[in-house]
């Protein structure tokens, strides 16, 4: 009984066992196979249980490549370097470290992107001007759609003040092409006034949405002679009435050999011709006299560009505001377009080259512009509303004149297949016609006809270069 009791508790107590070795087992396995799933989903570097590594290599994650560095060459007309640098410079190396930038000399002989072009050292990058466009990229063989980089990168260009694409699209493709992106400067229009003299002769200051008109009556109340000296109520920059006209009127017709819209330009001429017929109201001798004489302290108004280059720190006391409107004209602003970024087809590093240019043209970068008092080629009111808030001389300032008005289309270009004539040679045309007319010495129907005649002229000369 007492063998049976012992052989009976012997047992038990060896199926215990045989529980407990099983139970460590099964748990033991499962572990294992835990810890197998765990490498093999992780594909990391673990460790067994025996302490072993897993295989070098596998699952380790493949670090990218650091961009190659790449030099990328700019041709920028009409920017010198150290506003570049001032600019853009910061923004590239941090965002971009791997590109170096080389500036090329713009300015001086052998310089032109013909001479650079000639040479065989054409850049990647080129700056230009809408109006000289077709001279200084077109006609030289080095387009490229950026149509591609534009889908690959998925870069939105209806963050862009629509104007600007539009026309540019519409000045240089065939099919569409979009040969450029829009950077800044551009320049609208504004009328300065130099308040000293508006307190010396206690004229009333002027305020946003004056008509021409009512400009016209202040400048006539603003000229007079007084202890020898002759001031002027009115001068202006001749430039803008031509090539900042709020009709977004070209010089040259887009679809004839001919001026366009000759009654128009009567219109204009008229309205502002009378300026310079008011007594003690002369036009000076020149178009750059006439354009530097407001900054002598003697004219109480001036129409001219808003820029910020425009340099006025030799007036103590000076504002603006909104350009006048005549009467049936559109209340827009015109404007001067902005330089647009290129990428020559002959480059060899596009993409860097586009990512340099995306770089110039982020949010970034015109917003740290329009808070020195560039206007920005995005359509962001943002940055309108801080325009030099970071200058000294402009924080001050009317800067609501700025964009008082919306801006006018730019100028139509010539429509495919006609003749086109340098967009500078064409208004000086009409610049000349204008001061004529100013001196008196034709009526404006004569001197627009002139103008007329000169201009079919060039579009002969143009056609036999061609021949």
């Amino acid at each position: 009984m007492q063998k049976s009791v012992r052989d009976y508790r012997r047992g038990i107590a060896t199926k215990i066992i045989g529980w407990k070795v099983g139970i460590t087992m099964r748990r033991q396995i499962r572990a294992s196979a835990v810890i197998g799933m765990t490498c093999l989903s992780l594909l990391v570097g673990c460790t067994t249980k025996d302490g072993t590594s897993a295989p070098e290599g596998i699952g380790q994650p493949v670090a990218e490549k650091p961009p190659q560095p790449v030099t990328i060459t700019i041709h920028s007309a009409g920017v010198a370097e150290a506003e570049f640098n001032t600019r853009f410079k910061d923004a590239l190396a941090k965002k971009l470290p791997h590109v170096t930038i080389q500036w090329l000399p713009t300015s001086g002989a052998g310089n032109t992107i013909q001479d650079y072009v000639a040479r065989g050292e054409i850049p990647d990058i080129i700056r230009n001007i809408a109006s000289t466009v077709h001279d200084n990229y077109l006609n030289l063989g080095l387009s490229y759609d950026l149509r591609e980089l534009v889908k690959k990168y998925k870069y939105d260009l209806d963050r862009f003040n629509p104007l600007f694409i539009d026309s540019f699209v519409s000045m240089t493709a065939q099919n569409g092409e979009l040969y450029g992106l829009p950077v800044s400067p551009f320049f609208s229009r504004v009328l300065y006034y130099n308040k000293d003299l508006f307190d010396k002769f206690g004229q009333p200051y002027l305020k946003d949405g004056m008509t021409w008109d009512e400009v016209y009556e202040a400048a006539r109340k603003m000229s007079r002679v007084e202890d020898g000296v002759n001031y002027r109520g009115f001068s202006a920059f001749l430039s803008t009435f031509i090539a900042y006209n709020e009709y977004s009127l070209s010089t040259l017709d887009p679809a004839k050999d001919q001026l366009s819209g000759i009654d128009t330009w009567k219109k204009m001429f008229d309205n502002y011709i009378r300026f310079y017929q008011i007594p003690n109201n002369p036009i000076a001798a020149n178009i750059t006299e006439e354009q530097n004489i407001f900054k002598k302290g003697t004219v109480a108004m001036h129409a001219d560009i808003y820029s910020p280059y425009l340099d006025l720190s030799m007036l103590k006391n000076w504002d603006m505001v909104s350009i006048p409107v005549m009467n049936g004209a559109p209340k827009k602003i015109g404007i001067f377009q902005p330089g647009y970024l290129l990428i020559t087809k002959q480059g060899k590093h596009k993409e860097e080259a586009f990512q340099v240019i995306m770089e110039m043209l982020s949010d970034e970068v015109q917003m740290k512009d329009a808070r020195n008092g560039f206007l920005p080629t995005v359509a962001n009111k943002e940055m309108t509303n801080v325009l030099g808030q970071d200058s000294a001389i402009l924080k001050s300032k009317n800067m609501k004149a700025v964009g008082y008005y919306e801006l006018a289309a730019p100028r139509p270009s010539r429509q495919k297949g006609m003749t086109v004539v340098d967009t500078r040679t064409a208004d000086k045309l009409l610049e000349n016609a204008f001061i004529d007319a100013a001196l008196g010495k034709d009526d404006v129907n004569t001197v627009l006809r002139k103008a007329d005649d000169l201009l079919r002229q060039e579009v002969e000369k143009a056609k036999s270069k061609t021949k």
